[in-house]
């Protein structure tokens, strides 16, 4: 009996060898790239934190510096988070409260620089939110074809209403009306009948002498029915 089970034992460890001898390397080199691939992934995400953990401290040092009105302190901090953290949504963020901060102060080149940053570096919304506000700054410093210009990029939908309103502004500072109208109907269209932005499309469209096309249909009178 002992003498048998050896015979089995000794057939399954050649059975194991042939086995391994035929896939031991493609197993091992499998094992490898997952392992691999585990410790990437890991070491990416402990990448990403580290990266989001610092951009938050610069954003907060920028946003400090901006409320104590130290412009010089904010323009190192942003340089900084700019430099070493650009692909962030603090980043992103954080050139976006720079810009306002440069409008407010009449430093629309300033400002344009910022935005301009943006609208490259950033994301999908965040290039949308930048181009808008680009438009406008370019809008203040009466260069009306480069906004126009601006707002040819694709932007998500979410956006629409908006940017047909950028348009329809600098077409009416260019003096072209029938252009100023067509934009401002398609902003009124876009824009969610609950948000107050389209009254004030509405009030765009009623110091044209045009109302919304919502508000242009014929009513019937019962006669006439």
């Amino acid at each position: 009996m002992a003498n048998h089970l050896d015979l089995e034992e000794q057939e399954q460890i050649e059975q194991l060898k042939h086995f391994w001898n035929s896939w031991g390397t493609l197993i091992t080199s499998v094992l490898v790239v997952v392992f691999l691939g585990l410790a990437g992934w890991n070491g990416w995400q402990y990448w990403q934190k580290r990266q989001a953990t610092q951009a938050s401290a610069l954003e907060f040092a920028v946003d400090e510096a901006l409320t104590a009105k130290d412009a010089a302190r904010a323009d190192q901090a942003f340089s900084e988070l700019r430099d070493k953290y650009a692909g962030t949504a603090q980043a992103a963020q954080t050139a976006l409260l720079m810009a306002k901060a440069s409008v407010d102060a009449g430093k629309l080149d300033d400002a344009k620089a910022q935005l301009s940053w943006v609208a490259e570096k950033g994301d999908e919304s965040f290039k949308a939110l930048a181009r808008i506000r680009l438009s406008s700054v370019l809008e203040q410093q009466k260069s009306y074809d480069e906004g126009l210009k601006v707002l040819e990029a694709a932007m998500p939908e979410s956006y629409a209403g908006l940017q047909a309103d950028r348009r329809g502004d600098l077409y009416v500072a260019l003096g072209k009306q029938t252009e100023a109208v067509a934009q401002y109907q398609a902003a009124y269209k876009a824009l969610d009948k609950d948000l107050d932005y389209r009254h004030l499309v509405e009030f765009k469209l009623n110091a044209l002498g045009v109302a919304p096309e919502a508000a242009t249909l014929v009513k019937t009178t019962p006669s006439e029915k």
